[in-house]
């Protein structure tokens, strides 16, 4: 680290409020109010998806369940058909599993202990800190995404911010820079600051409220901050999606596994891939009457990329399906209320899904 000294904590949120004031965003739907229900529904869906994409996903939400106790009375595929799209559904699931646990273990509220806010499914030492901070305007510290590239530029911390040691060094940085009131304001100033003005390419320095300590501008360096994350080659895996329809018209679909690639999701059947594979499918292609091989389904995953073949088919016998809570045979009129991996969906709606004969 360079020896030019870096920001005292007050002047750092001193300078970064001022900034708020005028140019933070003010008018997000869950800051009016701000209280726990709605801020953590905007932390969880803001994980690793923009802005502007979860705006119209929150208001949903909200109008669908506007409170813990409806949340957690809903069926895990209502949750899961009003999230489809948005991605990274574990969220999803951990979502409803967490509104379970506050109303079976806490009456409904949030904790006011930041150690039992993390200890939540789905909810972890940033997203307690951004609830606490928001909510009752606690002195906690957040580290999400934007907030470890503002600091690792400020105090030109080296390393990729995944790390556990280069963790550990942001948030000694991100609880030395509390203000001692503000709280709520100060962390979404932060979180602005690093969606706006320190983004991840073409920062605009010029425009930064803490841009005159920051080592990183000073040093001419920005660049170099935050370190990438290691890179390993992306894997490619294949899989076969069967579009099995019954004599009624209706399509097989089995809900997944809870954990791995669209977990908890209602997909066609697919073969081929072990981490992507379902049970029965060989029984169904040996029953099947005629197969219809439809365009091939690219899809980019975090960190691989998917081919998926769709073959459409007509079972000429049951193909030993026999409906539970794993599989079912659904019109195609219920597939919109259904939570499907948003692929899936765009794939289905672009077929002419009538049965092949």
């Amino acid at each position: 680290m360079s020896a030019v000294a870096a920001d005292r904590p007050p002047e750092f949120a001193t300078r970064l409020l001022a900034w708020f004031e005028l140019n933070g965003r003010h008018d997000l739907p869950w800051q009016h109010p701000r209280e726990p229900y709605r801020v953590w529904l905007s932390e969880i869906m803001l994980q690793q998806t923009q802005v502007a994409t979860v705006i119209p996903y929150f208001r949903r939400f909200l109008e669908r369940f506007p409170d813990v106790a409806t949340l957690a009375a809903a069926p895990v595929d209502d949750v899961l058909a009003l999230w489809s799209g948005l991605g990274y559904y574990a969220r999803a699931r951990n979502l409803h599993r967490c509104a379970r646990q506050l109303v079976d273990e806490h009456g409904g509220q949030f904790p006011r202990s930041l150690d039992a806010l993390a200890a939540l499914p789905g909810i972890g030492r940033s997203t307690a800190g951004a609830i606490a901070a928001q909510s009752w305007g606690a002195r906690a510290a957040i580290l999400d995404g934007n907030v470890r590239r503002v600091l690792a530029r400020h105090r030109a911390i080296d390393g990729w911010p995944g790390a556990p040691a280069v963790q550990r060094r942001l948030w000694v940085v991100a609880e030395a820079l509390l203000p001692d009131d503000r709280l709520a304001d100060y962390t979404q100033a932060l979180m602005d600051l690093g969606a706006t003005i320190c983004t991840a390419r073409r920062p605009d320095c010029a425009a930064c409220p803490v841009s005159a300590e920051c080592i990183a501008r000073i040093t001419d360096t920005v660049a170099r901050y935050p370190a990438a994350r290691p890179r390993k080659p992306r894997a490619r895996r294949r899989a076969r999606m069967l579009l099995a329809f019954n004599a009624r018209g209706e399509l097989l679909l089995e809900r997944r596994a809870p954990v791995g690639i669209w977990g908890g999701l209602w997909c066609p059947p697919m073969l081929d891939d072990d981490a992507l594979s379902g049970d029965g499918g060989h029984a169904l292609l040996d029953a099947a009457d005629r197969i219809e091989t439809l365009p091939q389904l690219h899809h980019a995953f975090t960190h691989f990329d998917l081919e998926l073949q769709p073959l459409r088919f007509t079972l000429s016998r049951s193909g030993g399906v026999a409906e539970s809570g794993r599989q079912r045979w659904v019109s195609l009129d219920e597939l919109a209320a259904l939570g499907l991996p948003a692929p899936v969906r765009k794939l289905l709606a672009s077929l002419d899904l009538t049965v092949s004969t």
